[in-house]
């Protein structure tokens, strides 16, 4: 907090010294200020089904522990100051509510979609000084490897400091701290009340688990975008982690992440090339006995893609992890992994000695005049071969469409389906046993920006 502290003080001065400011007086600062919101009205249903194909082939067993659905309904209110002397106040309140959920979706959604209450999201104090622009406070950031994810209803969101600087040709420079971390719900933070999230030490770390948070120290990132090459975007990024504690040891972090992205326009159409290597270094385990993880992994993934070609677009994309160790994202949901899919998301491609794949379809109908409507069909496959002396492996097969709609005739509402059936086969070695289980899970969304 020291760094925080003096970061503060730093940007006062810094401030004052500045001549140039929006706002004649601070009460036109906050009278001159911008409201923004967002309602939304979210309705998740998943079902979960295991059976051991090896020993009770007609034996289905419905996990109700997974099983349920939740209606859900959110307002976020956005308030932000005019500048004055190159600062304002920015502040966001997630407020939610889900008055109709029953027993088996709380315990379904507890981790994610179950936390009724309003928590302060953003609160912080910005300056901008030429193409400098820092923040100190609670905050949504998104980074590839520090990144709040808004797949859920209530955005992931972090407490700590940032800076961004535009000042070299076609570079962005940024740097952050990040003290605390604002996971989706109470329980997914730790506590087991079905309240909204609160601020603190611990946070999720993609790939030791999506669901559960925990405990951290401190933690910093630096990351440089680089657009010097006409259609190239280089990025790379670090961040450092200290103190993780998994539940079995307490280690430090670090995470690194390089990435390219070609975009090669012909006549018609556009091609599309990225390439992505990932890693985290850390002495940092997880299970116990003979299935004990360690994240001392790396993750290679590259892209194809073809798009706007009369609407019409396609990718295949393929990944493949270090053969002894998981790998760890990041910190939040939204550190994904290029093969991620609509609904289940990234863990299963960041296992020890897995490869996976992913194809998309899309289609947007603006191009015979229906604008607004786009959708999405996705196959995607996560195979996992033995690991060490673990005792078991599993393999992932996804299959997802969505649709998606910004209605014309109201401005800011858009409406959003998806589902995803994802089947899943587990082998355990020591007697030869194969499990399976059907996950399938239907979201609708309906969200109205003012």
């Amino acid at each position: 907090m020291k760094l925080v502290k003096l970061s503060v003080v730093t940007m006062l001065i810094a401030g004052m010294a500045s001549c140039s400011f929006a706002a004649d007086t601070l009460a036109d600062a906050f009278k001159n200020g911008k409201v923004s919101g967002e309602l939304k009205v979210w309705y998740f249903d998943k079902d979960t089904e295991k059976l051991n194909s090896s020993t009770s082939p007609t034996s289905v067993l419905k996990d109700t522990a997974k099983s349920g659905d939740i209606l859900n309904t959110t307002v976020v209110l956005n308030y932000v100051t005019d500048a004055f002397y190159g600062f304002n106040l920015g502040t966001t309140i997630q407020a939610n509510a889900a008055p109709f959920v029953d027993e088996e979706g709380k315990e379904a959604y507890k981790d994610d979609m179950y936390g009724s209450g309003a928590v302060l999201s953003e609160a912080y104090l910005g300056y901008t000084l030429g193409k400098t622009n820092a923040k100190i406070g609670r905050q949504f950031i998104s980074t590839p490897i520090v990144n709040g994810s808004g797949s859920r209803i209530v955005k992931e969101s972090f407490e700590g400091a940032t800076i961004v600087n535009t000042d070299l040709p076609a570079t962005t420079l940024m740097a952050g701290y990040i003290d605390k971390f604002q996971g989706r719900t109470s329980t997914g933070m730790g506590e087991t009340d079905g309240n909204a999230p609160t601020f603190e030490k611990r946070a999720i770390f993609l790939g030791v688990s999506a669901s559960a948070t925990y405990k951290f120290d401190d933690a910093y990132t630096v990351a440089v975008i680089n657009k010097s090459i006409p259609n190239l975007t280089l990025t790379g990024q670090y961040a450092w982690a200290g103190d993780v504690n998994s539940g079995i040891n307490t280690k430090d972090v670090d995470i690194y992440y390089t990435e390219a992205n070609y975009v090669l326009p012909l006549n018609g159409f556009k091609l599309g090339f990225d390439a992505n290597y990932r890693g985290s270094k850390t002495d940092l385990i997880s299970g116990t006995g003979v299935n004990v993880i360690g994240y001392d992994g790396t993750q290679t993934a590259g892209r194809i893609s073809i798009s706007e070609l009369a609407g019409f677009g396609a990718a295949f994309t393929a990944a493949t992890t270090s053969s002894d160790d998981a790998v760890i994202a990041g910190m939040g949901n939204g550190a994904s992994s290029y093969t991620a899919t609509l609904v289940k998301a990234s863990s299963p491609s960041l296992r020890a000695n897995t490869d996976s794949y992913r194809f998309d379809f899309t289609y947007d109908f603006s191009k015979v005049g229906v604008d607004g409507l786009k959708t999405i069909l996705q196959y995607g496959l996560a195979n996992q071969d033995r690991v060490k002396s673990a005792t078991t492996s599993a393999d992932y097969t996804s299959y997802a469409a969505g649709v998606s709609y910004a209605v014309p005739a109201l401005k800011g509402l858009s409406l959003e389906l998806q589902y995803e059936k994802q089947e899943i086969e587990t082998t355990r070695y020591s007697n030869n046993t194969k499990f399976t289980a059907d996950l399938d899970e239907l979201r609708f969304k309906a969200n109205y920006k003012f």
